[in-house]
């Protein structure tokens, strides 16, 4: 089908960057490996964690642009519901904990 947008140079090339950034932030993630790896405590690996579910979402969203896949929007959106899911049941399990460890 002649004259949609993907047809139009300019939309192939930035389909060919989002999905660039996309690679981009998928490093990002292998960085963070290594500090969920190394630690020290559990707050590096969790904040990692949540740089994942955020990075997820982001890689999600232009994936969903550059490809034209409307669903993985909705994906998206639900990472971006269990990354916030997740980082509250880490700070609800660690002030648990630290009032047993200090005896509250």
């Amino acid at each position: 089908m002649h004259g949609t947008s993907t047809d139009l140079p300019w939309a192939r090339a930035m389909s060919a960057f989002l999905a660039f950034s996309a690679l981009v932030l998928l490093a990002t993630i292998g960085v963070g490996l290594v500090r969920v790896w190394r630690g020290p405590t559990a707050a590096d690996r969790i904040l990692c964690a949540q740089l994942f579910g955020t990075t997820g979402v982001a890689v999600l969203l232009l994936l969903a642009e550059a490809y034209d896949r409307p669903p993985l929007r909705d994906v998206a959106l639900m990472f971006a519901i269990l990354a916030a899911l997740v980082i509250t049941a880490f700070v609800k399990h660690a002030v648990i904990h630290r009032r047993t460890r200090d005896g509250a």
